[in-house]
């Protein structure tokens, strides 16, 4: 089976994407508008970019109608966020959370999610995340323009905050205990519980 993605409806070719790169883990991302209305969206096109410096990257596609998402039109404003990481105990919460809200009406306070201050950012950090990351903006870079467009949202990392009941011995989170889920295709997750070990080969870079 061949297929030029050039040639097929963006939704299309959106469905491919989504049905092939996965497991795709997800970025539980908080911001807030120049007025102090906080938003919460999930998004599964996400990534780390670099350690130095410390970055990360998610992208929010445009709507049906080729307009930027509310977390973009909130960035633009307020350029900071927070990029909170999903256990499945927060599964359902975090998919209630990607329902339309008309623009300004909290997440937060709709679907009922626990948010606590950061500490260096003015977004509000969700409470039982195991771990969030704090990020000024460093750029967006669009792509593409009209539905399903995409708008790379490429974050500095400034502060981490992790459950402590999430660290291993060896002062990192342990994959078990976070127990995160990431999308497969269509309406399909995936849970991070499933995994084996591969030692690298002599001299390869991580």
């Amino acid at each position: 089976m061949r297929l030029d993605l050039t040639t097929l409806s963006p939704r299309d070719a959106y469905q491919w994407l989504t049905h092939t790169i996965l497991p795709r883990p997800i970025a539980w991302v908080s911001t807030i508008s120049a007025e102090g209305r906080t938003n919460l969206a999930p998004f599964s096109f996400f990534q780390g970019v670099t350690g130095h410096p410390p970055s990360l990257l998610f992208v929010p596609v445009n709507d049906r109608h080729g307009e930027a998402k509310d977390t973009v039109k909130s960035i633009q404003q307020i350029p900071e966020f927070v990029v909170n990481i999903v256990p499945n105990a927060l599964v359902e919460t975090m998919n209630a959370t990607s329902a339309e809200l008309p623009y300004g009406e909290s997440e937060f306070e709709k679907c009922g999610v626990e948010s606590v201050p950061s500490v260096l950012v003015r977004p509000p950090r969700i409470a039982r995340a195991p771990v969030s990351f704090e990020c000024v903006l460093h750029q967006i870079v669009q792509v593409g323009q009209g539905p399903l467009a995409g708008n790379i949202v490429i974050g500095l990392i400034k502060m981490v905050h992790a459950d402590d009941a999430v660290i291993a011995a060896n002062g990192f989170p342990d994959p078990g205990k976070l127990d995160l889920v990431g999308r497969i295709g269509g309406d399909g997750y995936a849970r991070t519980r499933e995994r084996f070990d591969l030692k690298r080969p002599s001299g390869a870079t991580r």
